[in-house]
């Protein structure tokens, strides 16, 4: 999805300290001011610690960790979940999987779509209210932009959980949310920044692609770009600050400018969002350079079908940081339950994960293992 292009007000306070302690580079394209340029000496110490955390996220072989005991099934409820557009796959992808969690737990859900626009995500949520449901989903977009249907459904006890809608997970008192269902922004971060640095064996030419109009994918984007710079071997050649929806007209062009301004010293990419390499293809393409990389370029969020068909195809994309999309719809599900037998919400958080075409099995989202055996253990003594 956007990279929570959700949480535009909230995530403002959460980044403005960050952004004083952080180097930021605001506009088109800027040079990385502070960055040393690569060594002999590359950085050991950082090389060594980056190799141990991407080889822990590329994993596929872990248990659940997640939630295994809990309240069982409360019978009878409703769920509406009021998707921010239903073209977006990370919103569509949570959508499928809480379909699939109802169903087992023998709930019944309605999807209504927003459109992707402030007015039909209004008139969504407004119609949501009014179906008197036992619960809401806030599916990708900041519920502080719709302050006024969100107040309608808690003054009508309807319980509100949100996915992508504000910048951290768990619960939420402003929005007020049971809690909020999403990886850790800054362990997301840090993955994609150690996954250049092990690749690269600590010498790296780095460009970072990012939207500064959305604080949360600002702060995104100085979290990586600070992890890149403690390693000395690694050069942050450009922040392009391209809007997101912009991205399709503008990618090309800036990449096309990357290609002629650094040649071959343009070694990898990290993206706050995985669609920015999908405007990139072509320009790569055009400017010959291998599918397969260089610029071996990793996706900052989501992991949406279309990354993962790049990656697994070697064109243009190298790896990405999905979300369990499917497993984040049932978790849903558990937490809506959880506020509906009066207990607190779980606080699990999915741990990060890094695709590569070595470990993503030709598959074409993330999809970890073992959760829903355990949710049906835990609402049907299954």
């Amino acid at each position: 999805m956007y990279p929570n292009r959700t949480s535009i007000l909230a995530a403002a306070a959460l980044w403005a300290a960050a952004s004083a302690l952080l180097a930021g580079c605001a506009g088109g394209s800027s040079p990385g001011s502070g960055t040393a340029s690569p060594t002999a000496a590359g950085c050991p110490a950082v090389l060594a610690r980056a190799k141990a955390a991407v080889e822990r996220a590329e994993r596929t072989d872990l248990s659940w960790n997640g939630p295994t005991t809990g309240p069982e099934a409360v019978t009878g409820k409703t769920i509406v979940y009021v998707a921010q557009t239903m073209t977006n796959p990370g919103v569509a992808g949570v959508a499928g999987g809480l379909r699939e969690a109802a169903a087992a737990i023998g709930w019944q859900v309605r999807v209504i779509d927003g459109d992707g626009t402030p007015a039909g995500i209004q008139a969504a949520l407004s119609q949501a209210v009014t179906l008197k449901p036992s619960g809401i989903v806030i599916g990708g977009f900041d519920p502080l932009l719709t302050a006024q249907q969100t107040a309608r459904a808690r003054a009508g006890g309807i319980e509100l959980v949100g996915w992508h809608a504000v910048g951290s997970p768990g619960p939420s008192t402003n929005p007020p949310l049971f809690t909020n269902v999403t990886t850790n922004v800054e362990e997301v971060a840090e993955v994609s920044a150690d996954w250049v640095i092990a690749r690269s064996d600590g010498h790296a030419g780095a460009v970072v692609f990012t939207d500064d109009s959305i604080p949360f994918a600002h702060g995104k984007s100085e979290m990586i770009k600070h992890r890149l710079a403690a390693c000395p071997g690694v050069t942050l050649l450009a922040t392009e600050n391209i809007p997101i929806p912009d991205a399709s007209q503008r990618t090309p062009q800036q990449v096309s400018s990357l290609v002629s301004r650094f040649g071959g010293r343009w070694t990898d990419s990290v993206a706050i969002n995985d669609l920015y390499f999908a405007d990139a293809a072509p320009a790569l393409r055009a400017a010959g350079r291998p599918g397969a990389g260089p610029p071996f370029n990793i996706g900052a969020g989501d992991g949406d079908p279309s990354a993962f068909q790049r990656i697994n195809s070697g064109q243009y994309q190298a790896a990405t940081v999905p979300e369990p999309l499917t497993q984040q719809g049932w978790q849903i599900v558990d937490e809506f339950n959880r506020a509906f037998a009066d207990r607190p919400a779980s606080g699990y958080v999915a741990p990060v994960h890094v695709v590569t075409a070595s470990n993503s099995g030709g598959a074409t989202s993330w999809d970890p293992r073992g959760y829903r055996e355990a949710y049906r253990r835990i609402w049907h003594g299954e």
